[in-house]
């Protein structure tokens, strides 16, 4: 089971990144805080103070098609929220 799927480069992430050393994760949604906590600290090599997880619920989606309006929804995910120690970074680009 791979934990960590993407890391999550919003304006809102990027924003707690800067103010607060928060990181923010799509997840697998079976995984737990511990899990999570171990698989950051192995791939980036930093210390986690907290994890914070949800759940993300999918969006409403309405088209407009020959048969009518087909409605339905996005899929839905698990949202981690990473605090790291001060002084550290995870540095995303440097893996490309």
């Amino acid at each position: 089971m791979e934990i960590l799927k993407k890391p999550i480069l919003t304006e809102k992430a990027s924003i707690l990144t800067e103010k607060l050393n928060r990181y923010a994760f799509k997840v697998d949604p079976r995984a737990n805080k511990l899990q999570i906590k171990s698989a950051v600290e192995d791939m980036f090599g930093v210390s986690v103070i907290s994890v914070n997880t949800l759940v993300v619920s999918g969006k409403a989606k309405t088209r407009y098609t020959k048969a009518g309006y087909v409605s339905g929804r996005g899929p839905k995910y698990k949202k981690a929220i990473i605090t790291i120690k001060d002084g550290e970074t995870i540095d995303f680009y440097s893996t490309i």
